[in-house]
């Protein structure tokens, strides 16, 4: 692929994010993609990253995510996101907590037959549950 259908790629996956559409994002993964994330693990195939991706629209329904760089060698890709949002919603088993979060997360993908056939999902994990209140953090004094 070159750089404009990759970054074209990525602008179809932005707007089904944009428009919560899981089901869209996932269509620009392989069908037999993984999606390695510090939240849902190693996900094995488009229906696995599909659900995911509902999970994140129903626990985050205000969710944004917005692509700050994007760096393209070959068939590997790295972008670089700012995701936020409120938690209002169940996140694998985590109540709403009302708590606004805001992520940087980095991507690094392979693309095979102009799909996303692999990508692993690199954030503060830790960070992201403070933010949520699922942790505790001292402030160093």
């Amino acid at each position: 692929m070159t750089r404009d259908e990759i970054v074209s790629l990525l602008r179809r996956r932005q707007s089904a994010w944009d428009a919560h559409d899981a089901a869209g994002m996932a269509a620009v993964y392989a069908e037999t993609a993984v999606a390695i994330s510090p939240t849902g693990g190693v996900l094995e195939g488009r229906d696995e990253i599909e659900r995911i991706n509902r999970t994140w629209f129903t626990a985050f329904p205000d969710v944004t995510w917005r692509s700050d760089d994007i760096i393209v060698d070959g068939d590997r890709v790295v972008e670089v996101v700012q995701f936020s949002g409120t938690h209002a919603g169940d996140f694998f088993g985590v109540p709403a907590t009302g708590r606004h979060v805001d992520v940087q997360m980095v991507m690094v993908m392979t693309l095979v037959g102009g799909r996303i056939a692999e990508e692993r999902r690199i954030y503060d994990f830790t960070g992201f549950l403070v933010q949520v209140g699922v942790l505790k953090a001292k402030p160093v004094a």
